[in-house]
């Protein structure tokens, strides 16, 4: 990770300490503190610095208190991050696993001591949890298949999905087949290649798509696991001259993103409401803690042999002609921001 990310994630902890150290319930019986466990090496900050804000503010705003842990080095400093936040008294554990699988162990041992778990945007499969709360991944897929066989009806597709650690990205890569399938029985798309990366990495993302382009530039439309990996995507056909000309998506609407959508370069980015999801998630975490009921959305199934209770926000396909009422409006970034390359348009 570069010296800039790590002053980047030092402000945020900065920021969650400032905001969450002070407790406003008025009885020591009724003080919740909950354990916020980040795997950070492979997210996008940009996205989880909102995250991070929302769900602390609104924690603090109920009379919570936030231990926050952000693990930079993988699953293993993610396991003894946990581990730490087991041992600090914490009454409800929140994780964004960075591996589906591999944490089962140290969430068993929390599950186990009568601590309920959250798994944030990420499910975490094989041992019982309390809750899963995220957005529609099946449809965010469905939503990149749709803006792209409207755009692209006949053609050479390239698919490069997220990271195989992360169970999202196979949810994601099921709606995206659900769309694309029909297409492909019928021949009117072919799919040239159908990419899993290790991480959620732009720089893993900028080699394996290089080796695509290596080998051919016949491509009409990428499907990218996210907006870091659409802009691997497009940083190689920028330098082949053919930013603007291959129809590519994405999600997370990251700010560069958003703007390669209003100045053509992207196609669709897809905007998940990060505000209602953080804050339910923080309002999910208290009323675990105090064993008060509530309701879910849906059950999934973790292969843990139990359902999970499931919270699920709906995505968002944003466009250039719709980014004023979606992104804009809601304050997720700013016209000027977004504008930024095109002022004619301010």
């Amino acid at each position: 990770m570069k010296n800039s990310q790590y002053i980047y994630l030092s402000m945020i902890v900065l920021s969650v300490l400032l905001t969450c150290t002070n407790r406003t319930t008025t009885s020591d019986s009724k003080k919740i503190t909950i354990g916020f466990s980040i795997a950070t090496d492979t997210f996008i900050l940009e996205r989880w610095n909102k995250d991070i804000n929302i769900f602390s503010s609104t924690a603090k705003e109920l009379g919570a208190e936030v231990i926050l842990q952000l693990s930079a080095g993988g699953t293993k400093e993610q396991i003894d991050q946990i581990n730490y936040l087991l041992k600090q008294n914490i009454n409800v554990l929140v994780v964004i696993a960075h591996d589906m699988e591999m944490i089962a162990g140290v969430i068993k041992q929390a599950h186990d001591a009568g601590i309920p778990v959250i798994a944030y945007d990420r499910m975490i499969m094989n041992v019982p949890i309390d809750a899963y709360i995220s957005f529609d991944n099946e449809e965010v897929g469905r939503l990149f298949g749709k803006a792209l066989t409207e755009k692209v009806p006949k053609g050479r597709y390239l698919i490069v999905n997220g990271s195989v650690r992360d169970n999202n990205s196979f949810l994601v890569h099921n709606g995206l087949m659900d769309i694309l399938q029909p297409y492909v029985n019928r021949g009117a798309i072919q799919i040239v290649q159908d990419i899993w990366l290790q991480e959620w990495s732009y720089d893993e993302a900028l080699e394996k798509i290089g080796k695509v382009f290596d080998s051919t530039t016949d491509i009409d439309a990428i499907s990218c696991g996210n907006d870091q990996i659409a802009s691997a995507a497009i940083q190689i056909l920028s330098e082949r001259r053919m930013a603007g000309k291959v129809a590519v998506v994405g999600q997370d609407a990251d700010l560069i993103s958003c703007q390669r959508v209003v100045e053509g370069t992207q196609l669709m980015t897809v905007y998940k409401p990060i505000a209602k999801l953080a804050s339910r998630a923080a309002k999910l975490a208290i009323a675990l803690a105090s064993r008060e009921a509530f309701p879910y959305d849906t059950l999934t199934d973790n292969k843990s042999g139990a359902m999970i209770a499931s919270y699920i926000e709906k995505p968002i396909a944003v466009y250039k002609n719709t980014i004023d009422e979606t992104i804009i409006k809601d304050g997720f970034h700013s016209k000027d921001d977004i504008y930024r390359n095109v002022p004619l348009v301010k």
